[in-house]
């Protein structure tokens, strides 16, 4: 059976009513019988923590603040970097290199000032995410790994705040509303998280632009059902969309007795370190995946082959990355190593690389293992490359 929303307390004894300005702003909203004026004066008083700002979270800002949510809060730690902008459209190009934050909180402010925004300029941890969350109604996941996934998930478990989940993957997206109570949680849908590097991030595996918007706006959507009490709500229920087939599906989700944070018997009762329970250690991964292989920057690189040494590079990226820049190496994808090395010489001396330096380390640790002695991975990539030896380099 469907879960259907119970409707919030009434506004206090007193309350205001909306200002002149607000109806006119609101007008569209309250001439529905849906919303109207109780509806809007609970949007006004409705607090909502945004848990980034990015693909998913520049949407899902920009509605709700346009619906008149009277607080919203947002975490954000990053700068606008020219590569979001093709999803994250709360930004302009003006915005490359600011905060944020800073970009955001103007932006949303000029969008309606009437709302107020809090700003957290920090990432969520285990020491600062329950202080954080508590002084909201609803927390929204907009996050892209999967560490601060299982963070909010508990943290809003332990605080009883819903949390209105949404994920992205080039044509994919899921959304769904975990921690309401008697539906389930985001354990009880991924008890464990995917081995670290089974799952590509955006970054690595790319995200049509489009796509956050349309998820985005299903979490603006559902949050707006909650603080409304009006509708059915995703909970319990997992939606899942391909933007090629253009088609949605829906699974049934069951809250899970053996849970450890939302069943029976818990034995999550705090939060924990969610970089080593996914098997990672945040920011440091990448510096600890490169780490345990040999290494050359590009400089080296460079001096190398000016000199003409006999180097075999192997680009080890996707066929369609190397046609957006390469260093005329040898193109055999990650992927299609195992089955492809037979076409290596082990006596040639090989440096292998990719985009950023950790699908090259993963092909170096392999090779190494296959028999290969003389091997080097290249420190940062191409995008390292571009940056310090041929600016002229486009960087992806």
């Amino acid at each position: 059976m469907a879960t259907r929303l119970t409707q919030p307390a009434p506004a206090p004894a007193g309350e205001p009513a909306l200002s002149k300005q607000e109806v006119l702003r609101y007008s569209r909203h309250l001439i529905m019988p849906e919303v109207g004026m109780d509806g809007q004066l609970k949007l006004k008083r409705a607090k909502v923590l945004m848990v980034g700002s990015g693909g998913l979270g520049a949407p899902l800002g920009l509605y709700l603040a346009a619906a008149g949510v009277g607080r919203l809060g947002i975490v954000d730690f990053d700068t606008v970097d020219f590569t979001n902008l093709q999803r994250q459209v709360i930004f302009g190009t003006s915005d490359v290199g600011r905060k944020k934050l800073e970009a955001a909180r103007e932006r949303l402010g000029n969008l309606n000032p009437e709302i107020q925004i809090d700003a957290f300029e920090t990432r969520l941890t285990s020491e600062n995410a329950l202080d954080i969350l508590r002084d909201y109604d609803i927390v929204v996941d907009g996050t892209d790994n999967f560490p601060t996934r299982y963070l909010v998930n508990d943290a809003c478990v332990l605080l009883g705040k819903p949390n209105v989940y949404g994920s992205i993957f080039r044509f994919e997206g899921q959304a769904s509303i975990f921690g309401y109570p008697g539906g389930p949680c985001y354990r009880c849908l991924y008890p464990e998280p995917p081995p670290p590097g089974l799952v590509p991030s955006c970054a690595e595996g790319g995200v049509l632009g489009v796509l956050p918007g349309i998820i985005g706006c299903i979490q603006a959507m559902e949050t707006i059902k909650l603080i409304l009490g009006s509708g059915e709500p995703l909970v319990g229920r997992l939606l899942l969309f391909d933007a090629l087939g253009m088609r949605f599906r829906e699974l049934k989700l069951r809250k899970n007795p053996e849970c450890p944070v939302c069943g029976e018997r818990p034995t999550v009762t705090k939060l924990i370190d969610y970089a080593e329970f996914c098997g990672i250690r945040g920011e440091e991964a990448p510096a600890q995946i490169t780490a345990a292989v040999p290494e050359i920057t590009p400089k080296q690189l460079k001096q190398r082959l000016d000199r003409g040494d006999d180097l075999y590079v192997l680009d080890v990226r996707e066929p369609h990355e190397y046609k957006i820049c390469n260093l005329n190496g040898h193109l055999i994808p990650l992927g299609e190593l195992p089955k492809r090395v037979s076409e290596l010489d082990s006596s040639r001396e090989i440096v292998a690389h990719c985009r950023s330096g950790k699908r090259s380390a993963e092909a170096v640790e392999f090779l190494t293992k296959a028999g290969f002695r003389n091997i080097w991975n290249l420190k940062g990539g191409i995008l390292a490359w571009s940056d310090e030896v041929d600016p002229s380099m486009p960087k992806y």
